[in-house]
């Protein structure tokens, strides 16, 4: 007796794009999300420079994550890059992921929640960081975001506890359009290893760092090879002036050191594989501003 056919099973699949303020929580909400730790995160504004894919396999699902730089008035042209990456996540979203928290304004950057008033995909409004806040003050921030983003859904959560934010998945499963998958199902990120490489070592700046320093560099993997059961990796930080390389050295050298045996205890983590990595600190006044340099760091697309 012949078997009938399997009705075609119903796949979805479609892009989930993190945007909002700096120090809100998005990498924090994008990593629990994943359930992978793929952006870096500290307590430093424009700790996110570029957008980074993270990427959820089910059996009959994708979600696409991707995580954005933090929504500024741009003052040089590598901020200007990384606005037009939030420009570009807003125009191809899915679904679109505004993410505040309790204690931002909620009429910061009021032109960006204009633009999500006249959006087509569903907006969904994050609350994050309701672990420090109380149920009376939340209930008040709720109502005011419900009149600034009348359409949106919202909610309340805490990223960093993983608070609520398992009803949040449900609501962006519910809501993913059908559609085959986008990535082969065994990829996690749009990104390669020397990224993640370069990242490590950014996170370990703004940590170790202090004032303009960490938002003057910029790290740059020059080689990246397996060789002997390691990884091989050579590194440059790019720093704007002769008195910040001084800074990023340290006396005696110790400064970078620190910065390196951090760095290489993460990738070896991170990599599950040992790590042999040497940093070396150039100067270039002008990165920041130069086209040919922000292409060639990947700020911007062609």
């Amino acid at each position: 007796m012949n078997k009938l056919p399997e009705a075609n099973k119903i796949h979805k699949s479609g892009f989930v794009n993190i945007i909002g303020n700096p120090n809100v929580g998005k990498s924090t909400l994008m990593n629990a999300l994943v359930g992978e730790r793929i952006s870096i995160v500290t307590a430093k504004a424009q700790t996110t420079r570029h957008r980074i894919m993270g990427i959820v396999n089910g059996e009959d699902y994708q979600i696409v994550y991707s995580d954005t730089p933090g929504i500024l008035k741009p003052s040089y042209r590598l901020q200007e890059s990384m606005m037009n990456f939030v420009d570009t996540a807003i125009g191809d979203a899915d679904i679109i992921l505004y993410v505040t928290d309790v204690v931002e304004q909620s009429t910061k950057n009021e032109e960006y929640i204009e633009r999500l008033n006249k959006v087509s995909s569903p907006v969904i409004l994050v609350i994050n960081k309701i672990d420090i806040s109380n149920q009376k003050d939340i209930e008040e921030l709720y109502a005011r975001w419900k009149e600034l983003l009348p359409k949106a859904e919202i909610f309340p959560i805490s990223a960093i506890e993983k608070f609520n934010t398992d009803t949040l998945f449900n609501r962006i499963l519910e809501l993913i359009p059908e559609s085959p998958a986008w990535y082969d199902k065994d990829v996690l990120t749009d990104r390669n290893l020397r990224f993640f490489a370069s990242e490590i070592i950014r996170e370990k700046i703004l940590l170790n760092y202090d004032k303009e320093v960490p938002y003057s560099t910029e790290v740059v993997i020059e080689m990246f090879q397996e060789e002997g059961g390691l990884y091989k990796v050579d590194a440059v930080i790019y720093v704007m002036r002769d008195s910040q390389k001084g800074i990023i050295i340290g006396k005696g050298g110790s400064a970078l050191k620190k910065v390196g045996t951090e760095a290489r205890k993460d990738m070896e983590s991170f990599f599950e594989k040992k790590v042999f990595l040497q940093i070396f600190v150039k100067v270039n006044p002008d990165w920041r501003e130069d086209k040919r340099k922000l292409r060639q760091f990947g700020y911007i697309q062609d």
